[in-house]
């Protein structure tokens, strides 16, 4: 099993940009499922988990 990532370690900006770039992880995920059968049919839900960790962590952040 994968080691989860520890989000607290980071700072706002490094999960700014983490953030993006799960959104577009997550945005090629959707169109390659809709064009033909999925490798990893748990892709899109593992990918949409880490970005509401990363929004969690950032929401956190920010009212520190």
């Amino acid at each position: 099993m994968a080691k989860k990532t520890n989000y607290k370690e980071k700072n706002i900006e490094e999960l700014t940009k983490l953030l993006a770039e799960k959104r577009e992880e997550h945005r090629q995920i959707r169109f390659q499922s809709a064009g033909a059968k999925a490798k990893d049919s748990n892709a899109s839900s593992k990918v949409r988990k880490e970005i509401a960790r990363i929004m969690t962590e950032l929401g956190v952040k920010d009212l520190a």
